[in-house]
């Protein structure tokens, strides 16, 4: 609740203003039975006719009245609720692009979609029904009672018994909302996992014909959702039918009771009119406090799990310069470092130690799950190593703050995405490029040909993921993105796996040639794309089983020769 009315907080005078319209409405609405009770009992037993005109146009007007006030309340209420999420959503987003790698894969794309969307819509659902129903239904309850109870003491004592019960059970049943909500949407979370997974794999599915399995899959975690969702929805309805059925009594009781007071002379028949009214918009403003409650279980679970993203402390708080230098002429010092992804068990990098000169080259190869990638994270601080220490102008990578860092490199990942854009927005991406700089990547990156012989050329305008480009063309796109800003380290994983040797080699020779003060690192699971570079390092269990050049590894380390005369088919 306290994130609700952190983001509402800033709306202070405009939630003011609004309940104020709802206040004014809801009084207007019940003067509305009185007068009718005057009326009945007062006027129409004088038999003028003009008096019973101007007192049923006095109740058309306060009616009219109530209603404009009620709409413009509910008009200000949606706009602060959406001016509240939207702000909401930003800071959320913010706050996940900003996560740690070990924080994201903590929490998982899943959940942290569903707290965007689904939490986010029933925090917001909550605050426009607060705002419309907050003032309404309180108001109405407890102006409902006074009136009766000024009207004719003895009928508003049935309600006086009445709405006692029903807090009791509304609070009873909301007690147990919060836990319920909660574990409906971790289930949803498992829901959206298994979507995400069958749409990014649908090739794999289909290939390998595991769409009974995979439907399986997500029945499981549907059901489980959908058994989750009722139990969650017929507890917290369960309320309801008890408060009709008590008010239903009621009712009952007060004709009763009424008519027979009626019979006594105790009091007009327009009283018993009047009070059925004001038990009907009663027993309304009972069940809007109850659908509050409903609301209040959903949004309070929803804003917690979002709350849990937002307060999420930095784990790589920036640090000092000073203390965390060193005296070298290297641009890129990885000092006798070690990682794990989880900091227990199996050390994913061990004792890794190297350095590159600005605009050297570096080549990383070894089988899969090795370590490659891992360098790569530690060098970006994606995450922070367990010992040693990196280094990028002889400074820790940990004093630099995150866009200092980041600026410094151009990168393509393994898994790297294409954006529905033109192709010219996807080189440039977001940083003001002019032509010269995208063509001219373009054009190092051996996709410019490909690009001028489009119709719209660089206006060409991808799908998501660029579905309707080859994939040689996406790592080319790619690699154009990377070297478009002249970054001062290059990173290039795995980035050459869909082109042939000579459009490969080509481009790694056009790279070399504009970008050579550029430090370059490349992943590759071919030795011809780093054999021409000046270092070359191989990976083995996360250990450094050979560094240096092409030619000494040929000699000094067995693997690499190997994978050299596997790959290449000759004897060295």
């Amino acid at each position: 609740m306290n994130l609700i009315i952190r983001y509402m907080k800033p709306y202070a005078r405009r939630i003011a203003g609004s309940m104020t319209l709802k206040l004014f409405g809801t009084l207007s609405e019940l003067l509305i039975p009185y007068i009718l009770e005057y009326m009945i009992d007062q006027i129409v037993p004088l038999g003028d006719v003009t008096r019973v005109l101007l007192w049923g146009s006095l109740m058309v007007v306060v009616a009219v009245v109530c209603r404009c006030l009620n709409v413009s309340a509910n008009r200000h209420a949606v706009g602060v609720a959406a001016d509240s999420i939207r702000t909401l959503r930003h800071d959320m987003f913010q706050k996940t692009l900003n996560l740690s790698g070990s924080q994201f894969d903590q929490f998982g794309l899943p959940t942290l979609t569903s707290r965007m969307t689904s939490d986010s819509y029933n925090v917001q659902d909550f605050m426009v029904s607060v705002q419309a129903m907050g003032i309404r239904s309180p108001i109405t309850l407890i102006g409902g009672i006074i009136i009766t109870m000024i009207m004719d003491p003895v009928l508003s004592g049935i309600l006086c018994i009445l709405v006692p019960i029903l807090g009791v059970v509304i609070f009873l049943v909301t007690r147990h909302g919060i836990p319920l909500y909660d574990k409906v949407q971790t289930s949803l979370d498992r829901v959206i996992r298994v979507m995400r997974e069958n749409i990014t794999g649908i090739r794999v599915v289909k290939a390998l014909s595991k769409e009974s399995y995979e439907k399986k899959r997500f029945q499981e975690a549907n059901s489980q959702l959908t058994k989750d969702d009722i139990h969650a929805s017929i507890t917290m309805a369960t309320p309801g039918p008890l408060m009709q059925l008590t008010l239903n009594i009621g009712l009952t009781l007060v004709v009763i009771v009424g008519a027979r007071r009626v019979n006594n002379g105790l009091i007009q028949p327009g009283v018993i009119l009047a009070f059925l009214t004001y038990f009907n918009m009663i027993l309304q403003s009972v069940m809007g406090l109850n659908r509050i409650f409903m609301m209040a279980s959903k949004a309070v679970a929803s804003a917690d799990r979002i709350d849990l993203i937002l307060q999420v402390p930095d784990d790589q708080p920036v640090l000092q310069t000073e203390g965390h230098e060193i005296q070298t002429d290297a641009h890129i010092v990885f000092d006798h470092v070690f990682f794990s992804y989880h900091k227990t068990g199996e050390q994913c990098l061990s004792d890794i130690d190297l350095s590159l000169k600005q605009g050297e080259s570096l080549g990383i190869i070894g089988a899969t799950g090795s370590g490659k990638t891992s360098i790569i994270n530690l060098l970006m601080r994606f995450y922070d190593c367990d010992q040693g220490g990196i280094y990028i102008n002889g400074r820790d990578v940990r004093t630099y703050g995150k866009d200092e860092l980041r600026e410094m490199f151009g990168v393509v990942f393994q898994n790297d995405t294409i954006f529905n854009d033109t192709l010219f927005e996807n080189i440039s991406f977001g940083r003001h490029l002019n032509d010269f700089q995208v063509r001219r990547a373009a054009q190092a990156a051996n996709i410019s040909d490909f690009i001028d012989g489009l119709d719209e050329a660089y206006q060409y305008k991808a799908d998501i993921k660029g579905a309707n480009l080859s994939g040689g063309q996406k790592q080319r796109t790619l690699i154009a993105r990377a070297i478009a800003d002249h970054p001062q380290i290059l990173i290039l994983d795995d980035s050459s796996s869909a082109l042939d040797y000579k459009t490969d080699a080509a481009l790694r020779r056009a790279i070399q040639s504009d970008y050579s003060e550029s430090t370059m690192i490349m992943i590759a699971q071919r030795v011809s794309s780093i054999m021409a570079l000046d270092h070359i390092l191989v990976l083995e269990n996360g250990k450094m089983i050979g560094y240096g050049t092409h030619e000494e590894l040929l000699k000094s380390c067995p693997i690499y020769l190997d994978i050299y005369q596997s790959q290449m088919g000759e004897i060295a």
